[in-house]
């Protein structure tokens, strides 16, 4: 019996599927998190917890699947290798999970995935072939991410608090509320991305003209990823994450803009499916 298994796993949990041949799904399910560079250990033990669930009931072993991974941290070639190692399944083909949104994103279309939430991630799909930009992490890429609008807002604020920058309503709020500059420092010195990125609604939508000013910065960034990545085509663009929606309204016009056809699980499904069976 060969069967095929979908992982779309990340820094908060991971979700599983396994379909048959013909693509019937058999089951589903659920663990933990699944980012392979922060701890492999883990992320092993959560991807064969959610495949377990999702083989309930259907009498095949993890021994009989075909399986493609598209998790965080799955660029990593050294934390791959080392989860390949602690899986039993047939086969098992290791992605980032941008690959896999991207290609449950699009189907087999060309076409081009923004992914913009706490963390960013752009990949473009064309003649069935998905290659991942970006996505290198909050210290040192994740522009236009959450993460970095939160991080931008509050060294704007001490900017501003030793006036090298315009002071702003929203500015003298965040200043205020963390304790000035040394508070700022005592926060990002313990701060995680997704604690930045909680700042981030802050900007979004805000007339604040220090608002304005960075998340325009950031829609400028994105619309030069866009357009390396079109590289003189009209390739549809679709949205995902928290931000994609800001993203989106702000970009609607040089390019088709489409709804994503299925979800990450559902992209590596396509992907098992697509590799050769094992002997």
């Amino acid at each position: 019996m060969v069967l095929f298994l979908g992982i779309d796993g990340g820094g908060t949990g991971c979700r599983a599927a396994v379909c048959d041949r013909d693509g019937r799904i058999l089951g589903r399910g659920e663990g933990g998190p699944a980012n392979i560079n922060t701890d492999t250990e883990l992320a092993a033990r959560n991807i064969l917890a959610a495949t377990g669930s999702a083989l309930a009931g259907s009498g095949a072993a993890l021994s009989d699947l075909v399986a493609v991974l598209g998790l965080a941290g799955g660029t990593i070639r050294a934390a791959s290798a080392r989860l390949d190692a602690l899986l039993p399944f047939a086969r098992t083909r290791i992605v980032n999970d941008a690959v896999t949104a991207a290609r449950g994103a699009l189907g087999e279309d060309d076409g081009i995935l923004a992914a913009l939430g706490t963390g960013s991630v752009f990949a473009r799909q064309l003649d069935g072939e998905v290659r991942q930009f970006g996505g290198r992490g909050f210290l040192l890429g994740d522009e236009g991410s959450g993460a970095v609008l939160g991080r931008s807002l509050l060294a704007e604020a001490m900017r501003a608090g030793d006036g090298f920058a315009p002071m702003t309503p929203l500015l003298e709020d965040i200043l205020a509320e963390l304790g000035g500059a040394e508070g700022i420092i005592s926060f990002g010195n313990r701060a995680a991305p997704a604690d930045f990125g909680a700042f981030a609604p802050r900007i979004l939508g805000s007339d604040d003209p220090a608002a304005r000013r960075i998340f325009d910065e950031a829609v400028g960034y994105v619309r030069h990823v866009l357009t390396v990545l079109q590289a003189g085509r009209n390739l549809p663009v679709v949205f995902l994450g928290g931000l994609g929606p800001h993203y989106a309204a702000r970009l609607d016009g040089p390019w088709p803009l489409r709804q994503p056809l299925g979800s990450g699980v559902d992209g590596a499904l396509a992907m098992a499916r697509q590799m050769e069976a094992p002997a």
